[in-house]
């Protein structure tokens, strides 16, 4: 279950008409948190991330489901679980059994995961793998959100 404070990021993200991934950042932020606090490990940056996203998903996030090709089939068919369960109004209680046998498992990982190497180290492989027009067409939409905002709050200052 996400926290409070988390939720309330996302939702101030959505209002401000940033991207789902964007949303998503905030689940992502605490479960690299929790890591580092030492609430439970993970095997690797990755699979930190997969956590974050999963719970954003299932918190409503309307993240999409990754592309045939780009990742494992039980890795989109695991994501599409998660997008339908937070399009659900009634959410189901987690099973206690299985919760607790996977936070006992993450438990037993390491915490070098969430340290500043290995996010970087994660970023700059993400980086990598973009094209030049992906990162062209990301910019673009950040400049155009980033003027929205910037509008919206220099009209709020004039008054």
């Amino acid at each position: 279950m996400p926290e409070k404070k988390t939720l309330k990021r996302a939702a101030r993200d959505k209002r401000q008409g940033k991207a789902a991934s964007t949303q998503a950042g905030e689940f992502v932020r605490e479960e690299i948190h929790h890591i580092r606090e030492g609430k439970h490990g993970a095997r690797s940056t990755k699979q930190a991330i997969a956590i974050g996203l999963s719970k954003a998903r299932k918190a409503g996030v309307e993240l999409p489901v990754p592309e045939r090709g780009t990742v494992p089939e039980t890795t989109r068919r695991s994501a599409k679980r998660a997008l339908e369960a937070g399009r659900k109004k009634t959410k189901r209680k987690p099973s206690p059994r299985r919760s607790r046998a996977m936070h006992r498992k993450l438990e037993r990982e390491g915490h070098a995961a969430a340290s500043h190497a290995a996010l970087s180290r994660q970023a700059k492989a993400q980086a990598k793998k973009r094209t030049a027009a992906e990162r062209s067409r990301i910019a673009r939409k950040a400049s155009r959100t980033r003027a929205r905002n910037q509008r919206k709050r220099s009209s709020r200052s004039g008054s």
